[in-house]
């Protein structure tokens, strides 16, 4: 069975660096990681768009804003009020936890920071650890369908528990930031790419070191 490191090895040579997650700020990419629930990620570029265009894509702005008002502009993401609700229950959060100051919550123990994250209805296990990996720069590695898709299929778990899996990805890599971003973009592609439902096996990166294709044929 291959390791994790010769997974990413394959992954990085092949696909190359992904210059994740797409966002122009932290707080861009905190609000992202909220309305990419559910959802392809262009109809998180135009809810962004439309947060934008509307001046809405700060604290101060979010917390004042209605919840039919943050409605209108997230809703091409699908799922709208459910999001909206969340977005303004993370922005209460911010505002009563860290008076709104971005820092205070960067400079927060990352674990204590998980736990409290992880208490704000509405984010769960993957929005948490992707606010935490790529605005916090805190090593969580981010769990996510292609990632479990992906393992099953090099047999590499036999779980679907979040937290399991990403403490296999944690107790077998070194606890790097940079590692732990490149590797999950990586399996993002991969499972765009190739290890779809219906996968294409033959073009993979990964076809040599994973038994699933030779498990079908």
């Amino acid at each position: 069975m291959a390791d994790l490191q010769e997974i990413y090895s394959a992954l990085f040579q092949s696909f190359g660096p992904q210059h994740w997650w797409p966002g122009e700020t932290p707080f861009e990419v905190m609000i992202g990681a909220i309305l990419t629930q559910q959802t392809a990620w262009k109809n998180v570029e135009i809810a962004i768009g439309n947060l934008k265009e509307a001046n809405l894509l700060d604290v101060e702005p979010l917390h004042k804003a209605s919840i039919k008002r943050i409605e209108e502009v997230v809703r091409p993401t699908g799922f709208y009020r459910q999001k909206s609700k969340s977005v303004k229950n993370f922005i209460n959060f911010l505002m009563e936890e860290y008076q709104g100051d971005l820092e205070k919550m960067f400079g927060e123990d990352g674990q204590e920071l998980r736990k409290k994250l992880l208490s704000v209805k509405g984010i769960g296990y993957e929005t948490a650890d992707s606010i935490l990996l790529y605005a916090c720069e805190k090593p969580f590695f981010v769990v996510d369908a292609y990632t479990k898709r992906a393992l099953r299929r090099l047999e590499m778990i036999e779980t679907d528990s979040y937290e399991q899996i990403r403490t296999f990805f944690e107790d077998s890599l070194p606890r790097n930031l940079d590692l732990y971003k490149e590797f999950h973009a990586l399996l993002v592609e991969l499972g765009k790419r190739y290890c779809r439902p219906k996968p294409i096996c033959e073009e993979c990166p990964l076809n040599g070191i994973c038994p699933y294709p030779r498990k079908t044929d």
